[in-house]
């Protein structure tokens, strides 16, 4: 369901897409590569100068390359706009700190304290997070997981806790609420 009519008329300002692709390599590993691209529908002035409309603010890429076991062995970040031309640009290969982290629990905390705040830049930081979660949709399907082993999604939103009705119908044996886990309902058929 999409999200209700606007309650007011409104005029555009800010548009910022975010993309991400997850490749396959033929080494075996996957590259996970995210772009942020801001633009204003209105000329807009930063202390560097003025932007026009439509003129690119930010435009920033970020690739994280992991093995099978979701440990980053390579990063590279490169901005193609900035507002600070010469001094945002100038943080990218920093982003290699990114290697040899694992995205398991506490990756987050891990990516805050080596690049949050003034150690890295807000909008390349920004795309670590979502680069990440793209990296399990990447590898889902490719066999990587061990048989019998807990499914990667389990426990990481609240529609997949372990304690969640959702959990107990299509996870029972990792279902650890109070519930009974109850048989699964037929599922309609498509016509």
């Amino acid at each position: 369901m999409p999200l209700t009519a606007p309650a007011a008329t409104r005029q555009p300002l800010h548009h910022r897409d975010i993309s991400v692709r997850g490749y396959k390599r033929d080494d075996g590993l996957f590259d996970i590569e995210g772009h942020l691209h801001d633009t204003k529908a209105v000329d807009f002035r930063v202390a560097s100068g003025p932007r026009l409309a439509g003129e690119a603010l930010h435009s920033m890429w970020l690739r994280i390359t992991i093995d099978r076991t979701l440990t980053i062995v390579a990063a590279e970040a490169a901005s193609d706009a900035v507002p600070y031309v010469g001094y945002c640009d100038q943080i990218a290969p920093d982003y290699k700190k990114l290697v040899g982290l694992a995205i398991r629990p506490g990756f987050s905390s891990r990516v805050k304290e080596l690049l949050g705040g003034t150690s890295g830049c807000t909008h390349i930081t920004d795309l670590i997070g979502i680069v990440a979660t793209t990296a399990f949709q990447t590898i889902a399907g490719q066999g990587l997981q061990a048989s019998g082993s807990k499914p990667y999604q389990l426990d990481r939103c609240h529609a997949l806790a372990l304690t969640a009705p959702a959990v107990a119908r299509y996870y029972p044996q990792w279902y650890k609420g109070e519930q009974p886990v109850a048989s699964p309902a037929t599922e309609p058929e498509n016509h």
